[in-house]
């Protein structure tokens, strides 16, 4: 018989800590990321005292901050911030070095790693996808999260 796994977002995670690393680069942006997450969170039962946020200067920080928030026993890292594309492809160098680090990190620390770095091409892109007729990554991020760990509680362990 097949089996199969899925997780969900609406699931009870109140015995559970969460790690929210926020840039604080484009804060305008990333404050209305944060408020989003946390709003998820706490809908879901999370209790603000199982709720960690670390502000960084930058995309470019998240990762290290990611990685030590992993070691704390943490459920999940819900990671925040936005590169919006300038003159050079300084935004192409951020974006594809974060992404695959957090990406590398979850593998490595067994914890999800959640992305919720918005990557525009425009402050109008980024202020949609903060809140505005797109959504909110904040809100998917932290979803995806607490998704992840409703899914992997329900796994099967990996053989030592």
């Amino acid at each position: 018989m097949t089996q199969e796994y899925e997780g969900r977002s609406d699931t009870a995670c109140a015995s559970h800590r969460f790690a929210i690393v926020v840039s604080r680069y484009n804060e305008s942006i990333t404050a209305k990321l944060l408020d989003g997450a946390l709003e998820t969170l706490r809908a879901a039962g999370v209790a603000d005292e199982a709720i960690d946020v670390v502000r960084v200067p930058g995309a470019w920080e998240i990762p290290m901050a990611a990685f030590r928030m992993a070691g704390t026993g943490c459920a999940a890292v819900i990671c925040l911030g936005a590169v919006i594309r300038g003159e050079t492809t300084h935004d192409q160098h951020i974006n594809t070095a974060v992404s695959g680090r957090l990406s590398e990190l979850a593998i490595q620390c067994e914890v999800p790693m959640s992305f919720g770095v918005i990557t525009c091409n425009t402050l109008e892109q980024a202020i949609h996808r903060a809140g505005g007729n797109v959504g909110n990554k904040g809100v998917e991020a932290a979803q995806a999260a607490l998704e992840m760990v409703d899914l992997l509680q329900k796994l099967p362990e990996l053989p030592e």
